[in-house]
C-alpha cells in the first residue's frame, strides 16, 4: 500500500476548513442564494427550506472532468457516498445516508430524476448511466424527511436538470482522453429560433478499463426543446437514448486477488486445463443496453396559481451474460446465465400549485397525483452450449413481469413572519405481477401489493437574515425491486413474501452564512428502519434477499463553501454516519454494521482563479473510512484511504470563440484501494479495486453564430 500521502491529504482538508476562521473576507464574494425545485416541487431558496439539500452547479460538474460518471460531480455533497465500481455493465452504486449500499448494480434506495422524468422505476431501481452529464445545469440532491414526499425509495432524491438552449446558435465540441485508453468525444448544439428553443446532444465513450475485462463503449444522445406558446404557458420535450453493446464485466474478486494485483479478475479454480484464466474470460461477462425514452411537460400559470403536467415513455433491452460453474445445476426459476428481457415504461406526474394568504401569513398547496408503469418480457437462458461458455444455451426461464405505481400527494406550507411551517401526505401503492411462462419446474406466477401513507412535517425559524434553525420528521418506506423478489433462498421461484421496509426519518439542522463570504449548512439525523432488507445469498450472479432485524442510522453532515481572499475558494463535505443492526437475526449481532456503509467521508476542496476566470487550479482531497461487505462483520473489510487530486484548467474569448483545455490527476500519490465493494457475495468475491495514479486531459471548443 502507499501511504505515504496521508499527511499531505489531511493538509488538504485542513485547507478547505481554513476560510471557516478566515477574517475579513470580501463582502463581493456573498454566496449565491440557490433556487431549488426538489423538496417543495416549486422554486424556493434553498437557505429558506428545512431540508437538507444540495446543488452541484454546472462549473462542478464540469469542473477538469469528462463528465462520464455521475460519481465525478456528486463527491462533494455530504451523506451521499458515490462508489465507482469500474464496472461499466453494473452501473455506479449511490448511497444517501447508508440507504442504496446493497445495490448489486444499479441503483436503489435513492430515486433518479431528470428534468422531471424518472430514471427510477416504479418498484425503486434506477439507472444513472442515463443521465446526460454535458448538458447538465445542475443536480440538486435532496436527503432526510422531505424525500419521503417522493414514494417509494428512502434514502434520499437526485434530480438533475439540463440548461435551457441558448438565445444564439451555438456549436460545441468537446474531446477529452486519459488513462486506460480512455476517451471521448462530444458535439452539441444549441439556439432559438422563431420562439423554439433547442438543444441537442451526442458522445461517444470508450475505454479499454482499468480493472482487467472491464473495457466499455457508450453512445449517448440528448434532445430538448423549449417554446412558450402563451406568455403563461411552456412546453418543454425531451428525448434522449443510451447503447452500450458488450460492456465487458470484470465481476469482484477476493481479497487475496486484490492484494496480489489490484486489476486482476479472480482465477477459475474449476478449469484445471488453463489455470490462469479468470471466470471472467471463461464466462465472458458482459452486458448490452439499449435505452430511449421521451416525454414532455406542460406548465401552465394562472396567476399565482400554475398547473404543471409531465408525461413520459421509453422502452430497455438488456441482455446479460453472467458466471457460474457448468457442474452447477440452475435452481428452479434461476436465469441459467443469461438475462434477456425488453422493458416497457411509462408514467405520468400531474400537480396543481397555489398561494393563498392565511392569515398574517401565505399558504402554498401543492397537490398531484403520479402513475407509473414497468412491463417487463423477460427470459433466461443457460451460458454454455456443449463445452463453450458465454453463449446463450438452453431456455431456462420466460415470464412477463409488471410493477404498477399509483401515488396522490399533497404538501402545504405556511409561511408567516420568522415561521415556515411544512406538512405533507403522500399515499403509495405498488403492484406486482409476474406471469410465468416457463412451466417445466412449475408455475411461479402470483401477484403481491405494497401500500404505505408517508406524512411529513417540517418547520424552520429565521433567527436573523443569515442564520435559519429547522427540524423536520416523515415516516418512508422501501418496496423489493423487481430483481430482488426474482429468488428466494438459494435461487428457487419468485420470493413474493418479502416485505417493504419501513422507517422513521428525524432530523435537525442549521443554515448560516458567515461574514457574507461563507456559507454553512449542517444537520442532525436519525432514522430507525424495521424489516430492513438485507442480502441472503449471492452466488452465480443470482441474489436473493430477506427481511432482516431493524437498523438504525445516525449521522452528521456539514457542506460548506467559501470564498474569500480575492480569488481563492474552499468547499467541504463532511459525513459521519453510525449505520447499524439495531437488533440481532440468524448470525449477526446487534451493533453490526451495515455493509457497504463507511462511518465516515470527507470531501474537500482548495482552489484559485484568476480575476478575469481565464486560469484555475485546485487539489482536492477524498477519504473513507472502512466498509464490511458482509452483514456479521466477519469478512475482511475495505481498508479505508485517503486519495488527492490536481485539476488545473484555462479558458479563453476569441470573438465568437471560446475556447477550453483542462487536465487532471486523480490519485496524485498513487495510492492502491478498494473503491467499492459487492455485498453478501457467497463466494466471498467482494471487491472491486480502484485505479492507481491516473490522469485526463480536455479541450473543447464553442462558437456562437
Amino acid at each position: 500500500m502507499k501511504r505515504h500521502a496521508l499527511g499531505l491529504n489531511v493538509l488538504a482538508a485542513l485547507s478547505a476548513m481554513a476560510p471557516l476562521l478566515a477574517q475579513g473576507q470580501d463582502a463581493s464574494a456573498t454566496p449565491a442564494n440557490v433556487v431549488v425545485v426538489t423538496g417543495s416541487r416549486t422554486e424556493h431558496a434553498a437557505f429558506d427550506l428545512p431540508a437538507s439539500v444540495d446543488v452541484v452547479d454546472a462549473s462542478q460538474i464540469g469542473a477538469a472532468q469528462p463528465r462520464v460518471n455521475a460519481s465525478e460531480a456528486l463527491a462533494a455533497v455530504p451523506g451521499v457516498v458515490v462508489q465507482n465500481r469500474q464496472n461499466y455493465a453494473q452501473d455506479l452504486q449511490i448511497s444517501s445516508r447508508g440507504f442504496g449500499a446493497r445495490s448489486q448494480f444499479g441503483v436503489r434506495g435513492v430515486r433518479l430524476i431528470a428534468d422531471g422524468i424518472p430514471a427510477t422505476m416504479p418498484d425503486g431501481q434506477g439507472q444513472a448511466a442515463t443521465f446526460d452529464l454535458d448538458l447538465a445545469d445542475r443536480i440538486e440532491v435532496l436527503r432526510g424527511p422531505f424525500s419521503a414526499l417522493y414514494g417509494n425509495h428512502s434514502g434520499g432524491v437526485i434530480q438533475l436538470f439540463t440548461r435551457d438552449p441558448s438565445a444564439t446558435p451555438t456549436v460545441d465540441v468537446d474531446v477529452s482522453g486519459g488513462s486506460y485508453g480512455m476517451h471521448k468525444t462530444d458535439v452539441n448544439a444549441s439556439g432559438t429560433s422563431d420562439g423554439l428553443g433547442y438543444l441537442i446532444d451526442a458522445s461517444r465513450f470508450d475505454t479499454d478499463g482499468y480493472r482487467a475485462h472491464s473495457a466499455a463503449r457508450r453512445d449517448q444522445g440528448y434532445a430538448k426543446l423549449v417554446t412558450a406558446p402563451t406568455k403563461d404557458s411552456r412546453l418543454t420535450i425531451v428525448a434522449g437514448g443510451l447503447s452500450q453493446h458488450d460492456t465487458q464485466d470484470p465481476l469482484g474478486v477476493t481479497y487475496a486477488t486484490w492484494q496480489r494485483d489490484p486489476r486482476a479478475g479472480e482465477t477459475d479454480t474449476t478449469d484445471p486445463q488453463n489455470p490462469q484464466r479468470t471466470l471472467a474470460d471463461r464466462y465472458n461477462t458482459r452486458k448490452s443496453i439499449d435505452h430511449e425514452q421521451a416525454g414532455a411537460t406542460w406548465e401552465q400559470r394562472f396567476g399565482g396559481d400554475r398547473l404543471r403536467i409531465t408525461a413520459y415513455g421509453g422502452e430497455r433491452h438488456v441482455v446479460q451474460y453472467q458466471s457460474f460453474s457448468k457442474a452447477f445445476q440452475a435452481p428452479p426459476g434461476s436465469s441459467g446465465g443469461v438475462v434477456d428481457f425488453d422493458r416497457d415504461f411509462e408514467g405520468i406526474d400531474a400537480n396543481w400549485y397555489m398561494a393563498r394568504p392565511l392569515l398574517d401569513g401565505t399558504l402554498r398547496t401543492t397537490v398531484g397525483l403520479e402513475l407509473g408503469r414497468s412491463s417487463d418480457a423477460r427470459t433466461g437462458y443457460e451460458n454454455f452450449v456443449g463445452n463453450q461458455f458465454g453463449v446463450k444455451g438452453k431456455l431456462r426461464r420466460d415470464e412477463t413481469d409488471d410493477v404498477n405505481n399509483t401515488d396522490p400527494y399533497a404538501q402545504f406550507e405556511w409561511e408567516i413572519d420568522r415561521w415556515l411551517l411544512t406538512a405533507g401526505l403522500r399515499y403509495s401503492q405498488v403492484r406486482f405481477d409476474v406471469e410465468d411462462h416457463y412451466l417445466a419446474n412449475g408455475n411461479d406466477s402470483g401477484s403481491v401489493d405494497y401500500r404505505h401513507t408517508t406524512p411529513l412535517l417540517g418547520a424552520l425559524y429565521k433567527i436573523n437574515p443569515n442564520l435559519n434553525v429547522y427540524a423536520s420528521a416523515a415516516r418512508g418506506f422501501e418496496t423489493p425491486t423487481l430483481n430482488e423478489v426474482f429468488y428466494s433462498g438459494t435461487g428457487g421461484g419468485f420470493n413474493f413474501g418479502l416485505a417493504a421496509a419501513k422507517s422513521t426519518h428525524l432530523e435537525v439542522g442549521a443554515k448560516a452564512i458567515l461574514g457574507e463570504a461563507v456559507r454553512v449548512n449542517a444537520a442532525v439525523f436519525q432514522v430507525k428502519t424495521s424489516d430492513e432488507l438485507v442480502v441472503d445469498s449471492s452466488s452465480s450472479g443470482r441474489t436473493s434477499y430477506r427481511n432482516a432485524s431493524s437498523t438504525l442510522r445516525q449521522g452528521l453532515e456539514v457542506a460548506a463553501d467559501a470564498q474569500w481572499w480575492r480569488n481563492w475558494n474552499a468547499r467541504l463535505a463532511l459525513t459521519l454516519l453510525r449505520a447499524v443492526y439495531d437488533a440481532p437475526f440468524t448470525n449477526v449481532l446487534e451493533g453490526s454494521r451495515l455493509p457497504g456503509v463507511p462511518n465516515a467521508t470527507l470531501y474537500g476542496e482548495f482552489g484559485w482563479k484568476d480575476s478575469l476566470e481565464h486560469f484555475g487550479a485546485a487539489l482536492e482531497t477524498v477519504a473513507n473510512t472502512k466498509m464490511y461487505p458482509d452483514d456479521a462483520n466477519q469478512a475482511q473489510p475495505a481498508p479505508g484511504y485517503a486519495i488527492a487530486n490536481l485539476r488545473v484548467q484555462a479558458q479563453q474569448q476569441f470573438g465568437p470563440w471560446h475556447l477550453k483545455a483542462y487536465g487532471r490527476v486523480n490519485n496524485l500519490f498513487d495510492r492502491d484501494y478498494i473503491g467499492s465493494v459487492i455485498v453478501g457475495d457467497s463466494n466471498r468475491r467482494y471487491y472491486e479495486g480502484a485505479p492507481g495514479r491516473n490522469w485526463v486531459l480536455g479541450a473543447s471548443a464553442r462558437y456562437a453564430f
